[in-house]
């Protein structure tokens, strides 16, 4: 197969472009990234030579559609997008622009050439979010009711992906997943910046809201998701990757600490942020049940490893630690120095 991963310098991406290697040696690999801050080439620097690297962004459709053609490409997987709620708050507009129009563009690319599959990776968070004493799930029929810039432009994306297939034809899949954890996941999101934060002795900073909640899944089962979804999910279709695994932010925060033996005392309370989602879970019963798929990490483990890996690899966080462009519990308002 022939299969080219947009995002695969980022967190999910590089895990995806790993696990597919991994298990499929014989196929063509091409990685599509524009390398913005949280792009990082380091994140697959041992793979070099294992697959083919195109520096450009989703939203070249000329560039996207030149280099399916060179390829031959079967198959899209796209990881490509603006992920941290807390900078969208401050810069909405870069979000709209890369998630809503880039993903245009590069559907526009993908109807021009044509493929057997084009796969698009959407979050949890386009359908709001839950009260923390509900028992609900979002399934896949949820209407949408994004809250923040981040998600409003995610939403957008999957409302693009959906135009073009029903309008052209063109072959989707969507997979609507809750909160990834895992090696190379930039040092702005919570698990690694507590990890990376903790391992240097300085604050964690936990929003106000303390007992918010998430759902947790480790990248590589994520990515087995997207596989079966690919080989064996329904052109068209929606599907929900979710473990029911909910972790609140303080429970994350100690976790961490334990596992490095840190002090709790680097607990430290910033204020929320706007909009600050209260809860996220997702009913995945429809991908258990149609494509047979099972986490198979479990979270106790798969935490632990993760926090492991970051103690143990910082060649790779540390270059990265200055790159991010907003510090959590800071002004809400833009810098326009």
């Amino acid at each position: 197969m022939k299969v080219l991963v947009t995002g695969g310098a980022g967190f999910i991406g590089s895990n995806f472009v790993r696990y597919w290697l991994d298990r499929y040696q014989g196929d063509d690999l091409v990685v599509l990234d524009a390398l913005t801050y949280a792009g990082c080439r380091a994140s697959l620097q041992d793979l070099e030579g294992s697959f083919t690297f195109v520096h450009g962004d989703i939203g070249d459709t000329e560039l996207v559609a030149r280099t399916m053609h060179e390829h031959s490409i079967e198959v899209v997987v796209n990881f490509a997008a603006e992920s941290h709620n807390s900078l969208a708050i401050v810069d909405p507009g870069r979000f709209f622009r890369t998630n809503v129009m880039g993903t245009q563009g590069l559907m526009e690319a993908v109807r021009r050439v044509g493929v057997d599959r084009f796969h698009h990776v959407s979050t949890c968070e386009v359908y709001g979010d839950l009260a923390l004493d509900s028992s609900d799930a979002f399934t896949e029929d949820s209407p949408y009711l994004p809250r923040t810039p981040y998600n409003a432009s995610k939403a957008g994306s999957d409302h693009v992906i959906r135009s073009y297939h029903y309008t052209y034809g063109v072959p989707i899949s969507i997979t609507n997943c809750a909160n990834n954890y895992g090696s190379y996941q930039f040092p702005e999101k919570v698990v690694p910046l507590f990890t990376t934060n903790a391992i240097d002795d300085l604050p964690l900073p936990l929003y106000a809201s303390t007992e918010n909640r998430r759902e947790w899944i480790h990248a590589l089962d994520h990515c087995a998701a997207i596989d079966l979804v690919i080989r064996r999910g329904v052109n068209g279709e929606t599907y929900h990757v979710g473990t029911g695994v909910e972790k609140s932010i303080g429970e994350i925060a100690d976790i961490v600490l334990t596992v490095l033996d840190k002090p709790a005392s680097l607990k430290t309370i910033v204020p929320d942020r706007p909009s600050h989602d209260r809860r996220y879970l997702l009913d995945s019963s429809k991908i258990r049940r149609e494509l047979g798929w099972e986490p198979a990490i479990g979270f106790e483990a798969g935490i632990v490893e993760t926090v492991r890996w970051y103690r143990d690899n910082r060649w790779w966080w540390e270059p990265l630690k200055g790159r991010a462009p907003i510090a959590e519990g800071g002004s809400w308002e833009r810098d326009e120095r």
